[in-house]
């Protein structure tokens, strides 16, 4: 998996289990992309900020930083798709 998909999938992830805090899939799913970003890209730290059309990560590691961009509505499809959908809200 390349270091923007997984920036992208956690990032997506990170939204729902946020959204979702009782979400048990949810969390541990976002664990795994962590898991995945620390391990297999070496990341050091990663963080999300946002405006109103624009996701952040700003990720890093061995003290050099870089900037990763999404459009907000790319970045909530996730969790748009799991909230229409009647069985993931019981």
């Amino acid at each position: 998996m390349t270091l923007q998909d997984a920036l992208f999938n956690w990032l997506q992830i990170k939204i729902v289990a946020e959204a979702r805090p009782d979400d048990r899939a949810a969390q541990e799913t976002m664990q795994f992309f962590e898991e995945i970003l620390r391990e297999d890209h070496h990341l050091e730290q990663f963080a999300v900020t946002s405006d109103e059309t624009m996701y952040r990560i700003q990720y890093g590691s061995a003290g050099q930083l870089k900037l990763q961009m999404y459009d907000r509505e790319s970045a909530e499809q996730l969790l748009s798709d799991i909230n229409s959908n009647p069985k993931y809200n019981e």
